[in-house]
């Protein structure tokens, strides 16, 4: 993961941390933010592993109470080792199996999460959450503007948090980072929708920046 996404990410985590009166924050504030953020992420980390631990070793239990009850072996010799018997392909076992699957998941984002983690202590990545914020909470008036006027038929308000917030981090790029590519900005975007939301909402996402370039006429100008 590169530093600029991790630092999106975080930025991303913190936009729910705000509060109503964000004009009044410090940068001292804004870390501390940061760092409230990457804690909530760790313990929704560390809860999704546990309750993944416990659905894993129920299936095992049943898996084993299966196969020591199955007529199979119910009929063995007493000192006969456990004969090895099929599983039934039945949708209380597929429903199982989708439990593994999604165990699965957890642990391989608990991994994504460590690797946030790491970086969220690189000055690198702390300077460019806060940057993001900092410059969004200085134009919280205009990018929002840019929202409701590209977001056609859509309050701003009823808009689902998350993608309101992905748009926010995306548009203080596009509009007050001269150093980041318009292409970067937007295809960064979409993947924390994709993340985040929902495939919906990525492409919602993607068609919402490409109104703000072109409102904006930015093509040109960074690419």
């Amino acid at each position: 993961m590169k530093a600029r996404r991790a630092a999106r990410e975080l930025a991303l985590l913190a936009f729910s941390q705000l509060s109503k009166d964000i004009e009044a924050l410090k940068d001292k504030e804004l870390e501390e933010i940061v760092v409230l953020s990457v804690r909530a992420l760790v313990n929704n980390a560390e809860n999704d592993l546990n309750k993944s631990l416990s659905e894993l070793l129920k299936i095992r239990e049943f898996i084993e109470n299966y196969e020591i009850e199955h007529p199979d072996n119910i009929k063995r010799p007493i000192e006969a080792s456990v004969i090895p018997v099929p599983l039934p392909l039945t949708s209380d076992m597929t429903g199982r199996i989708d439990t593994v699957i999604d165990a699965i998941d957890k642990t391989l984002s608990a991994g994504e999460v460590v690797e946030l983690l790491s970086l969220a202590n690189q000055e690198e990545v702390k300077e460019y959450t806060v940057r993001l914020i900092k410059t969004f909470i200085e134009n919280k008036k205009e990018v929002d503007e840019q929202i409701s006027k590209c977001a056609k038929g859509w309050n701003i308000d009823r808009l689902i948090r998350i993608d309101r917030d992905i748009l926010r981090i995306a548009i203080v790029e596009l509009l007050y980072f001269t150093d980041i590519p318009l292409s970067v900005s937007i295809d960064e975007a979409v993947e924390l929708a994709k993340k985040y939301s929902t495939e919906e909402s990525s492409s919602f996402i993607n068609g919402i920046l490409r109104q703000v370039v072109e409102e904006n006429k930015l093509y040109g100008q960074k690419d």
